[in-house]
């Protein structure tokens, strides 16, 4: 099983190709991302398999899955370091997806709080399996790989952890077979808020026209969304968890993420300063981020050739791993080899 030999920790994550990424998106992953590459093994997929829980238009998805890959490359993702490919073009996450499926416990599907939200949201006759089966499909994208580190938000922690219970069920009865993960936490930014409601997380698939900076806005456009965000009536400009200071906290949270300052630099700096100014220097910081990131990925949308060249690569490199552990744990399982 030479492929899954690993000579430093292994990092796995993806986004899905649905929607616009966001500056939260870019804060609360793909930031990190470029940040632990040197570091580790890194293996970064569009999780496409993941968005058709809900209906996707084809000729859209695979639109956004290309955009996906060459976001990923713009944001600082080296291919020449970290693996990027494309999660259904290797048939082993639908293959693993569903051994692990059969041996999910019905109860810890049903209890996935994502599961439940949704669901509440939706008439019970339209809720898809794969909303309710998510999970075992997060599980095999990071049992395939060996992870030792999977970057997750707040909001993916119990899928996570759903993944190494299913994990060590699997040890226990068929043998040591997959690598238990543990989160990787960003130091900030890991939950970016809408700037309309900031008690809600930030979506790509909100329609409200001031609740996301995408990385792909117009910078003047993204500007004056941040000098458009909801805030207080209070006048001090300090982090803080309370409900009543969500809007204030969430743009001290989006500017510590992007600038690196500590808590006690940032305070001090804005002191003696207002709102407007927090919101032009939280909007000037972004666009800064977002101005070269989108210089490259046009330059990388326009040159062709190259976005197909890096995803065979990926996948190939992807595929020799993950096509070694379904193997293992195809015949762990008991299923007949082909001769």
């Amino acid at each position: 099983m030479t492929e899954t030999l690993k000579t430093k920790p292994r990092v796995l994550s993806g986004i899905q190709p649905s929607g616009n990424l966001t500056i939260g998106n870019y804060l609360g992953a793909l930031k990190q991302w470029v940040e632990v590459q040197q570091e580790y093994d890194c293996f970064y997929c569009v999780v496409d398999l993941h968005a058709i829980t809900t209906p996707q238009d084809p000729a859209e998805l695979r639109q956004k899955s290309r955009e996906s890959a060459a976001i990923y490359i713009a944001s600082g993702i080296d291919p020449e370091i970290s693996t990027i490919f494309v999660q259904s073009q290797i048939p082993a996450h639908s293959e693993l997806a569903w051994m692990l499926t059969c041996m999910a416990p019905l109860g810890w599907l049903q209890r996935m709080t994502q599961f439940k939200d949704k669901a509440t949201k939706q008439a019970q006759d339209s809720i898809g399996a794969g909303l309710l089966n998510y999970p075992a499909l997060m599980a095999a994208d990071i049992l395939l790989y060996h992870a030792d580190l999977v970057p997750v938000g707040d909001d993916q922690r119990q899928h996570l952890e759903f993944t190494r219970d299913l994990a060590q069920r699997f040890n226990h009865l068929y043998g040591e077979t997959f690598t238990l993960p543990q989160v990787m936490t960003p130091k900030a930014g890991a939950r970016v808020m809408g700037l309309d409601n900031p008690t809600a997380k930030m979506s790509k698939s909100e329609d409200a026209e001031n609740h996301a900076v995408f990385l792909l806005d117009d910078l003047s456009r993204a500007r004056k969304k941040f000098m458009r965000a909801v805030t207080d009536s209070h006048r001090e400009i300090r982090f803080s968890d309370h409900p009543d200071r969500a809007g204030i906290n969430n743009l001290l949270t989006i500017y510590q993420a992007i600038t690196n300052e500590s808590t006690l630099d940032i305070e001090t700096g804005f002191a003696d300063k207002g709102y407007g100014d927090l919101k032009k220097a939280v909007a000037e910081s972004v666009a800064d981020t977002l101005a070269p990131l989108q210089k490259k990925y046009f330059e990388l949308m326009d040159e062709a050739g190259y976005l197909d060249s890096v995803l065979k690569l990926g996948r190939e490199k992807a595929a020799a791993i993950a096509n070694d552990t379904l193997k293992l744990a195809q015949d762990r399982m008991g299923f007949l080899p082909p001769s």
